[in-house]
């Protein structure tokens, strides 16, 4: 067996693990470095099966993936959650629901784990949780026994050609289900919407619905997004159960309860640092887009926030108006706003606000946000920067860490 594999981060290197233990007379030959327009120039026929990487453009050949190669061999259910932002935790929490019920669950995808990863270890009795990009989507022909469909808005517009072709990677996650399956989707998003309606088969069910007060107070994660996160985790839940969200409310509130109480959060998802002479600090470093930058600032409603704004312009700065647009939010007091970054500076050179702050480092930033923030009494300072993380740093886990250690050597 000869296997090309196209790219080798994470996915690249579970294939090739996988492989070598598998099948001991594999022959695998890694492609790095590459431009993806040279691909389609390239000799691929001595090859048996070539798996791309998430971010690598489908080639005209029939290429695989991580992702398609486990759905061909999946022996049990998969839950599967797409959004272009949130998605990791409302996967969290239908895992944490799970648990809570005792059930045999694996949580995968692009929260970190391949997938490929735990394919020795299910049973038909197991159910896995998959967080799905749209690139992990982008070639798939097989739609999970549940698709979870949050709120979808234009990302990824530096790989993807357009925005059209984003949605329609999306909606592979529904597209190819059947009668017996489930479509979950967020009825306030319209592009959530229109996705959900590709699918012609399986039954649909909208969220947000209202739950008890009390399993809501169960939620630990501050923001009206994180609600409706742990809503869409239990209409997947009931559905998996095969009940519906009503029944399952009222017939299982201890194990809902205990499950959504027991999910603190993902690291740099809005999480909670520390908090250094009165002022809070947030590390919201996932946020690459102004989709979720609004969503945690609105998450801080009638307080005082301080933002740390800016990193790699994934947009040709397209998107600079809709930042500024929401730091010009009335929900919340923004006296003062750090920037940083390649469209830092841009948003600087362009809008000329007053309450800019320009740094030329993480550390001058967190500095002049924590003296821009003690002016003001019970404020925070949150790092959302609504952009990349590749002009200053290796990765988003990578800006988020050196955030926190940054903050953590803060003295009062």
């Amino acid at each position: 067996m000869k296997i090309l594999l196209l790219g080798y981060g994470k996915e690249g290197q579970a294939v090739e693990n996988y492989f070598k233990k598998h099948h001991q007379d594999a022959e695998i030959d890694i492609w790095q470095d590459f431009n993806p327009s040279e691909l389609k120039q390239r000799d691929y026929s001595s090859y048996d099966i070539i798996f791309r990487s998430p971010s690598v453009p489908p080639i005209d050949r029939e290429t695989s993936s991580v992702t398609k190669y486990f759905f061909e061999h999946c022996p049990c259910p998969i839950i599967g959650v797409t959004a272009t932002k949130g998605k990791g935790t409302t996967c969290s929490f239908i895992k944490a629901l799970l648990d809570a019920h005792g059930e045999d669950a694996y949580l995968v995808g692009n929260i970190g784990e391949p997938a490929i990863n735990v394919l020795d270890q299910l049973k038909p009795s197991s159910v896995v949780v998959y967080e799905m990009s749209s690139f992990q989507l982008w070639d798939l022909k097989t739609s999970p026994h549940i698709s979870v469909i949050g709120t979808i808005e234009p990302d990824h517009l530096n790989v993807h050609k357009d925005y059209e072709e984003y949605k329609s990677a999306k909606a592979n996650i529904c597209r190819y289900q059947t009668s017996q399956d489930f479509c979950i989707y967020y009825q306030d998003n319209p592009d959530s919407v229109a996705i959900a309606e590709k699918c012609q088969k399986a039954s649909k069910f909208s969220y947000p619905f209202n739950i008890p007060e009390d399993v809501k107070a169960a939620i630990k994660l501050p923001g009206e997004h994180n609600v409706r996160n742990a809503i869409a985790a239990i209409a997947a839940v009931a559905f998996y159960l095969n009940i519906s969200p009503d029944e399952y409310l009222r017939e299982y509130k201890t194990e809902i309860e205990t499950g959504l109480s027991s999910f603190k959060g993902l690291p740099h998802r809005l999480e909670f640092v520390r908090e250094v002479d009165g002022v809070k600090f947030y590390d919201d470093n996932f946020s690459t887009n102004p989709a979720s930058t609004r969503v945690a600032i609105e998450a801080f409603p009638d307080q005082t926030v301080i933002p740390i704004i800016g990193g790699l312009d994934k947009t040709n700065y397209e998107d600079l108006p809709e930042i500024y647009e929401i730091l010009n939010t009335k929900t919340v007091d923004i006296p003062t706003i750090v920037l940083m970054g390649e469209s830092g500076h841009e948003l600087f050179k362009k809008y000329q606000d007053e309450r800019f702050v320009l740094t030329e480092s993480l550390e001058e930033a967190i500095k002049k946000a924590y003296e821009e923030a003690k002016k003001h009494k019970n404020s925070i300072v949150l790092m959302s920067p609504s952009a990349a993380s590749f002009d200053m740093f290796k990765n988003v886990y990578d800006r988020g860490d050196q955030f926190k250690n940054l903050v953590s050597l803060l003295i009062p």
